[in-house]
């Protein structure tokens, strides 16, 4: 019978993080690292990965490599894809992170439905799931040859619920249609894969409750009355659903999607 610790021991395993550099994607950099995977970082031209990457070595000694690359253009994912596969025989977790988000500084994204655009609306699709399909499809082959291997895709709350607006009012924050649409699809497209890459590679989903970072003091408050739990979430708060989905921990789980948002979903 295996152990805990050799269950979630990550040591000789290659993962691919996508939205490397932002607040959620450092949290699963480090969670990886942690149990001994090497890591594959992709996020934009302009990110931080120097930081990251030295931060990474020095507490965990793992291998660290990083890609540029923005997924809203179909050209450089294909040139990511291919990089990534020509220079690995093993891929063993993608988890795929990087999305348009209700911060994002778009037109025709943080306004009001009426002014909400369909550029805009086509242009979060392209990444939050497009992307996706184009990043699973091109690593589906390494993958499926490669141990233990296992897809996370980060979804919302989003996905599964409509936003409550009494949160919203009096506030310059929004919720945008096309986030919870493409949220709400890749939830969706978790379970195709599932079924379709199985039994060489289990796909879940997480589904993370809204993330403090210094909301509004209205919303947060709002917010955190909804809550069974009593507060917004952290990105520490995610470590553990990551740490569980991509090792062997979760070797006979496929095809969920697993909430961590502090009970909000059950009221």
């Amino acid at each position: 019978m295996s152990t805990i610790k050799e269950l979630s021991n990550l040591n000789g395993r290659v993962s691919i993080i996508t939205g490397a550099t932002g607040h959620l994607g450092t949290v699963i950099s480090e969670t990886l690292a942690e149990l001994g995977s090497d890591l594959i970082l992709i996020d934009r031209e302009e990110s931080d990965f120097s930081t990251l990457t030295f931060d990474l070595y020095q507490r965990w000694g793992v291998k660290v490599e990083t890609y540029s690359c923005d997924l809203e253009l179909p050209n450089q994912r294909k040139e990511l894809i291919s990089s990534v596969v020509n220079s690995h025989e093993d891929l063993n977790c993608l988890i795929n992170n990087a999305a348009f988000v209700g911060t994002s500084e778009l037109s025709g994204w943080n306004v009001s439905f009426e002014q909400q655009t369909s550029e805009t609306f086509s242009r979060a699709l392209e990444v939050n799931l497009t992307a996706v399909f184009d990043l699973v499809k091109g690593f589906s082959t390494t993958l499926k040859n490669s141990k233990g291997a296992n897809i996370i895709n980060i979804a919302s709350i989003y996905g599964m619920f409509a936003p409550d607006w009494n949160l919203y009012e009096g506030t310059a924050m929004n919720n945008p249609a096309a986030y919870g649409a493409s949220k709400a699809g890749l939830i969706q497209l978790t379970r195709w894969l599932s079924s379709q890459l199985a039994p060489q590679v289990r796909v879940n989903s997480i589904s993370p409750g809204g993330i403090f970072r210094n909301q509004e003091k209205e919303f947060v408050k709002r917010y955190e009355s909804k809550t069974p739990l009593g507060r917004m979430a952290t990105e520490d708060d995610l470590k553990g659903a990551i740490a569980y989905l991509a090792s062997d921990l979760s070797k006979y789980v496929t095809g969920q999607n697993l909430s961590v948002d502090g009970g909000w979903g059950v009221v």
